[in-house]
């Protein structure tokens, strides 16, 4: 059995993106364009600015539908790409296709954690999130006071602060590169459905069969259906024989972590949630993709050359000093 030597990238997610239980959702696309909260009736909150005025000025010039310089994948390489996004491409070409993905996705800054590495100074992209962009409210000093009691209440309950309308997707893409020469390691994509409209768990399944072939693994039970997909470094399917047929995943939820291990190649992982009143329809769908070995040479290559960078810094700093340093006075 080979050594997995694994390393992991722990993302912190916003309140509002926190892992959890949620509640079902009845909102459609043309209500997530429009999110003002409930409470705005009731109080004196007003719409500062749209959903849309908020995604346009966010957007800037963006241009979709996207044009990705990346590479594409080889021919006889098993598919990798979630929703077009795939792991090698550029950290630009991936903002695009995931910004023109929906009109109403806009980029999420929200703090996250990184991969524990010794950057020198320097700034590295190391991923980024979307999210539906929200109607901006002007709230009266008491609703503020009490969303923050809420948002206490759902970390300590473990719930996100507001569950995803029907219609609304979010994203985390994990990046490693240079400074602008990052390259997608990871990527993990939740979508909910419209009520009325969601397909059923069975069709869902089958439409991810279809794209991505046979799973390696599938199971079904009272949270879900999950099912994962997982290749060697010869991108030939992991079997149930194989050391790596637990060993090798990628993290479902944008609000996971990222496992890299030089053992394992290609691994997507998909989970289907029902609806709580109907276990055969679908209610969400998490998908995630990660090269495990690809992504961790990169990360080694980057640390190697940041400290290669730091060391060549360091030396011509020395050099300069020795030649135009004053003289110490004794």
């Amino acid at each position: 059995m080979p050594t997995m030597k694994l390393l992991t990238l722990m993302l912190v997610a916003a309140v509002s993106t926190a892992c959890g239980s949620s509640d079902e959702s009845a909102a459609g696309p043309a209500q997530a364009a429009a999110r003002a909260p409930s409470a705005a009736s009731s109080s004196n909150s007003r719409v500062a600015a749209t959903a849309a005025e908020i995604a346009k000025e966010a957007r800037g010039k963006l241009r979709c539908p996207a044009r990705p310089k990346s590479a594409p994948r080889a021919a006889n390489a098993p598919v990798d790409d979630i929703v077009g996004v795939r792991p090698g491409m550029s950290y630009d070409d991936a903002v695009n296709v995931v910004l023109c993905s929906h009109e109403l996705l806009i980029v999420d800054n929200s703090p996250r954690g990184g991969f524990k590495i010794n950057t020198y100074g320097q700034t590295l992209r190391q991923g980024f999130g979307a999210v539906f962009a929200e109607d901006r409210i002007n709230k009266t000093s008491k609703e503020i006071m009490a969303e923050m009691q809420n948002n206490a209440m759902a970390r300590s309950m473990n719930k996100r602060a507001a569950d995803m309308l029907g219609g609304t997707s979010r994203w985390y893409v994990t990046t490693m590169g240079l400074p602008n020469e990052e390259r997608v390691i990871a990527a993990s994509r939740i979508e909910a459905y419209v009520d009325g409209k969601a397909p059923s768990i069975s069709g869902v399944a089958a439409a991810l069969e279809d794209k991505y072939g046979p799973p390696m693994r599938k199971r079904e039970d009272a949270q879900g259906w999950f099912l994962d997909w997982a290749y060697d470094l010869r991108d030939r399917p992991v079997t149930e024989t194989s050391p790596m047929y637990y060993g090798c995943s990628a993290p479902s939820r944008p609000e996971s972590g990222v496992n890299l291990s030089p053992d394992c190649g290609l691994a997507l992982s998909a989970v289907i949630r029902p609806k709580r009143d109907n276990p055969l329809i679908a209610h969400t769908l998490e998908i995630g993709v990660v090269h495990q070995a690809q992504g961790y040479d990169l990360l080694m290559a980057t640390e190697q050359q940041l400290e290669r960078a730091e060391q060549e810094r360091r030396a011509a700093e020395l050099d300069a000093a020795t030649k135009n340093a004053d003289k110490p006075t004794m």
